[in-house]
């Protein structure tokens, strides 16, 4: 459970450094942004996937 929540944290904050580098047109800082969401969201989704959706016992 703690690895999917960390996941999505490091995902939910490369989405704002995205859209960060996009207002400021950051080219290079958009590909390393959009390459971390891209690569961490594929890991939170398989986690997700692969271990089910954590729940309160």
């Amino acid at each position: 459970m703690g690895l999917m929540i960390i996941l999505s944290l490091v995902t939910i904050l490369a989405v704002f450094a995205t859209l960060s580098c996009l207002k400021n047109k950051n080219l290079l800082g958009l590909l390393f942004a959009a390459g971390s969401v891209a690569v961490f969201g594929w890991f939170t989704v398989m986690t997700i996937l692969n271990h089910g959706f954590p729940v309160a016992h």
